[in-house]
C-alpha cells in the first residue's frame, strides 16, 4: 500500500566491493578536502585494518591529519570532547570513521561540535536541531549491523546520567560510505552474529513500522533476503568474501530503510536495556525481535506475513497457509536465533544475557519514554512493556 504522502532521502554516495576503499583519495578530492582525521578503535588497529586505509593515501597528495584509535565500545560524551580537541589541534578539515556503530556515532558527534563551534554536545540532542551543513564525513564500516554509514542518527552515551542520547538530523548523513569486504573478514563469529541480527531488526522494523513506504520497503526486503541467505555462512566461514559483501550491503540497505521509515518497539526496549544494563545493542535486538513481533501481530499481521518470502524463500512461503505465515516468520527468526546460539552463544533471552530480573521495572520505565516507540504500530504502556520483558526474560 502506498501512503498518501511520504519522503525518502539518501544522498550518501556508496562504494561497494573488495578494495573499494582504495578510492578514498579521489573521494576526498571531490569533497575539496586534504587533511582528514581518522577515528577508529583499538580493535580495528589490533586487527591490522588501518593498513588498508593508510595504503590508500600512499600515492596521493592527501595526508592524514591525525588518527584517534581509542573509541570505547559505547560512544561517550567524554570521548567526543577529547577528539574535537585533536581535530582542532591538527587543523583537520574532514573526518574518516573506520569502525562499527560506536566509532561512526562518535564521528558524527565530533562533527556536530566542530561544525557548531560548541563545547556542549547535549545542546543538540533531539531531532532536527542542527541547521548547518557538516564537515565532509566518510564512513568505512567494519561490522554489518548498524547501517550508520547511511543514517541520520547518532546515539551517544551520557555515562554520568546512565542514559543514551539520540541526535537526529539530515545534516548527520555522511557524504560517502565505503563497503569493503577486507574490513569485515576478521570480524569474530559472535560479533558477526550480533551485528547481523541488528541489521535484520532494522530491516524488519523498517518494513513494519507506521512510517513505512514503498522505497524503504524495497531496501528492507532485500536486506532481509541477503541476511537470511548469508548470516550463518559468514558466522561459520568468516573469510567468505561473498557472504561478507552481502552482509555489508544488507546492513547498508537496512540503514537506508530505517533512516527514512524509522524503527519501533524493539529499539525502545533495546535502548533502555542498553542504557541500564550496558548490553550490546545487537544482542538486545536479537533478544527482543520475536517477542515484539508477537506483540504487534494484532495490528500488522499482513506485513509480517509478507516477510516470510525474503526470510525463508519461495518454497516455505508457498507451503505455508496465508493465515500461518506471520507465525512462521516468528518461528524462522527463533530458529535463526537458536542456530546462532549453538554457533556463538548469542543470548536469546535476558536471562541468558546475564541481566537480573529485578532490572525489568527500571527498563520498562525507561523504554516507554523512548522516541522509537512513536513509530511502533501498536501502543505500549508500562504494563505492556513489563509483559514483553518478562517473556523475553524466561
Amino acid at each position: 500500500m502506498i501512503p498518501k504522502y511520504y519522503e525518502f532521502f539518501n544522498p550518501v554516495k556508496i562504494l561497494s566491493g573488495h578494495k573499494a576503499l582504495d578510492n578514498i583519495p579521489y573521494e576526498l578530492e571531490q569533497l575539496g578536502v586534504k587533511k582528514p582525521l581518522i577515528i577508529t578503535d583499538k580493535g580495528i588497529k589490533k586487527a591490522g585494518l588501518l593498513k588498508y586505509v593508510k595504503r590508500a593515501f600512499a600515492e596521493s597528495n592527501t595526508i592524514i591529519g591525525s588518527i584517534y584509535d581509542d573509541v570505547p565500545s559505547d560512544s561517550s560524551l567524554e570521548t567526543v570532547y577529547k577528539i574535537v580537541k585533536i581535530f582542532k589541534d591538527n587543523s583537520c578539515d574532514s573526518i574518516i570513521a573506520v569502525g562499527g556503530g560506536s566509532v561512526i556515532d562518535t564521528a558524527k558527534g565530533v562533527n556536530i561540535l566542530i561544525t557548531e563551534d560548541s563545547n556542549d554536545l547535549m545542546k543538540f540532542a533531539g531531532a532536527e536541531i542542527l541547521k548547518n551543513p557538516m564537515k565532509p564525513l566518510i564512513v568505512i564500516p567494519t561490522t554489518s549491523g548498524t547501517g550508520s554509514e547511511v543514517t541520520l542518527v547518532a546515539v551517544i552515551s551520557d555515562e554520568k546520567n546512565n542514559t543514551k542520547m539520540a541526535f537526529t538530523s539530515l545534516h548527520l548523513l555522511p557524504r560517502v560510505a565505503i563497503l569493503d569486504t577486507r574490513m569485515t573478514l576478521t570480524l569474530p563469529a559472535h560479533i558477526t552474529a550480533a551485528t547481523g541480527m541488528d541489521a535484520l531488526t532494522h530491516a524488519i522494523e523498517a518494513y513494519t513500522c507506521i512510517q513505512k513506504n514503498p522505497i524503504s520497503d524495497a531496501h528492507a526486503w532485500m536486506a532481509i533476503k541477503l541476511i537470511s541467505e548469508n548470516l550463518i555462512t559468514a558466522v561459520k566461514k568468516g573469510k567468505d568474501k561473498k557472504a561478507r559483501l552481502a552482509l555489508l550491503n544488507a546492513s547498508c540497505m537496512a540503514g537506508a530503510a530505517f533512516s527514512n521509515s524509522m524503527v519501533g518497539m524493539v529499539h525502545s526496549l533495546g535502548h533502555a536495556t542498553g542504557g541500564i544494563c550496558h548490553i550490546h545493542h545487537g544482542v538486545a535486538m536479537s533478544i527482543f525481535l520475536p517477542y515484539v513481533l508477537e506483540y504487534n501481530l494484532i495490528k500488522i499481521r499482513e506485513y509480517i506475513s509478507e516477510l516470510l518470502f525474503p526470510l525463508a524463500g519461495n518454497e516455505i512461503y508457498s507451503k505455508t497457509s496465508e493465515g500461518q505465515r506471520a507465525e512462521k516468520v516468528i518461528e524462522c527468526i527463533n530458529n535463526l536465533r537458536d542456530e546462532l546460539y549453538k554457533l556463538t552463544k548469542l543470548p536469546r533471552t535476558l536471562k541468558e544475557a546475564g541481566i537480573s530480573k529485578e532490572k525489568i521495572p527500571e527498563i520498562a520505565k525507561l523504554a516507554i519514554g523512548d522516541g522509537s516507540l512513536t513509530f511502533n504500530p501498536v501502543d505500549m504502556d508500562y504494563e505492556d512493556a513489563i509483559k514483553v520483558l518478562n517473556k523475553a526474560y524466561k
